[in-house]
């Protein structure tokens, strides 16, 4: 059990991104005290789990280390928290040490020029070769994971189905069938969505990956190489699919307004019986919901094929990075950090802090008995190989606009075919920017 000492709340920057954890007794002012300890930054998003794994860490940390006091900072979620990280990097006011996504959204913070390379660290050959590849370039490998691999899938109300004697959906056509039959019991949402927090609208594309790599194997390193468009099948899927849901009144009531937390509850209390998530909601559903903890199962967001369908899976989003504006005894510190975060105590610190959303991707770190039914329902899909890695993990091409566009046809503003368009044609910039052949 890891002990916590007292925190005070502070504020971030005159734009009040949000709150800060100090450790109490901690000087608020400069970078480092007279005494010559070392005070780092850890800029996290403000998502109430990561906050509370992110403290439970630093704490352990500092405790284990006299002379390194961890200040732990928060930024909004989606695109306005891309904003603030990105915005920091380019004016060189970035923390010590921040958390952000792998995979695509990395690539675009251009890493060679404002991340630290720790490919030379001792610990990189404990990490999973697949997520050596999400934090790498051609020239270096940035980050650190914090959390677990999770997978894109269908959370679902285990007390709903069994109620209504649904099966667990292998196909789409399925998967409508039972949201059918959820509306016409009346008084729970068939399917969830939170557009309060609009990061939250992109899992009917994101999540049917491996419906797509079913369908087209070379569908991936095509897309990177501007040969496959999200206006053609089987990308297109994703977004037809989301029209339809909303087309056919299968989403709860308010959610133009809902938020990510609201539809983890909705799920968890039997108010939904679908929320399409990734499945570090198991975070969540624990520190919000916690006697639902066998109530939330999940399953892969089903595609046209029974035989093909899968889990579309993610490497830890949550990876921690130092930028190269931390130097001296300040970039050691935040080394020696980086290394806890490899060990199997952090590992069960963040087992312990929030539930874990899926396999650890570090040597010698193993999972609880203990997981919630969300987490061991994916172990079938992993043991079976019915797997595939989402785009982002093979493309380093993700627009920014996604979320957005997906909020539009998920509301009926904008049609299936337009926003499948709109968001080829937000791409393309990005494509442009990391120089790729085909744009």
């Amino acid at each position: 059990m890891v002990t916590r000492t007292s925190r005070r709340l502070l504020a971030v920057g005159a734009s009040g991104l949000a709150l800060s954890l100090a450790l109490a007794g901690c000087s608020a002012g400069g970078d480092e005290s007279t005494d010559g300890a070392v005070e780092l930054s850890f800029l996290v998003d403000n998502s109430e789990a990561l906050v509370e794994t992110a403290g439970a860490l630093a704490d352990a940390f500092m405790e284990a280390n006299d002379g390194i006091t961890i200040e732990v900072e928060t930024r909004p979620q989606g695109s306005d928290g891309d904003n603030v990280v990105k915005t920091r990097l380019a004016t060189g006011d970035m923390a010590d040490i921040f958390q952000y996504n792998s995979g695509a959204l990395m690539q675009a913070l251009s890493p060679d020029e404002t991340l630290v390379d720790l490919s030379d660290e001792e610990w990189v050959d404990k990490l999973d070769p697949n997520f050596v590849s999400s934090v790498s370039t051609d020239n270096g490998m940035y980050g650190v994971p914090m959390g677990q691999s999770m997978a894109g899938a269908v959370l679902y109300n285990k007390d709903v189905y069994a109620e209504l004697g649904l099966e667990i959906p292998t196909t789409w056509d399925e998967f409508i069938a039972n949201a059918e039959a959820v509306k016409a019991a009346g008084d729970v949402a068939p399917i969830v969505q939170t557009y309060g927090d609009t990061w939250t609208s992109q899992l009917f594309v994101l999540g049917d990956f491996n419906n797509v790599t079913a369908a087209d194997p070379d569908w991936a390193e095509a897309y990177t190489a501007g040969e496959r468009k999200y206006v053609d099948e089987p990308a297109f899927a994703g977004f037809q699919h989301l029209q339809d849901a909303f087309d056919a009144g299968l989403f709860n009531e308010d959610f133009a307004s809902a938020t990510y937390a609201d539809g983890v509850s909705m799920v968890a209390t039997g108010a939904g019986a679908h929320y399409p998530m990734l499945t570090f909601a198991a975070g969540q559903l624990m520190t919000t919901d916690p006697d639902a903890a066998d109530v939330v199962g999940a399953f892969a967001l089903p595609g046209p094929d029974a035989e093909t369908n899968g889990l579309t899976v993610w490497m830890p989003t949550n990876t921690t990075y130092i930028p190269r504006t931390t130097e001296g005894d300040k970039l050691e510190a935040a080394k020696k950090f980086m290394a806890f975060l490899m060990t199997p105590e952090a590992c069960d610190i963040q087992s312990e802090a929030n539930a874990p959303q899926g396999p650890y991707v570090i040597e010698g770190c193993s999972l609880p008995e203990d997981v919630p039914a969300m987490v061991a329902d994916l172990q079938p899909y992993f043991d079976e190989g019915k797997t595939n890695l989402a785009l982002e993990f093979l493309s380093p091409i993700k627009g920014p606009a996604l979320e957005q566009i997906m909020v539009a046809v998920g509301s009926g503003i904008t049609s299936a075919a337009d926003g499948a368009a709109q968001y080829d044609e937000d791409v393309i910039k990005q494509a442009q920017q990391l120089g790729l052949e085909g744009w």
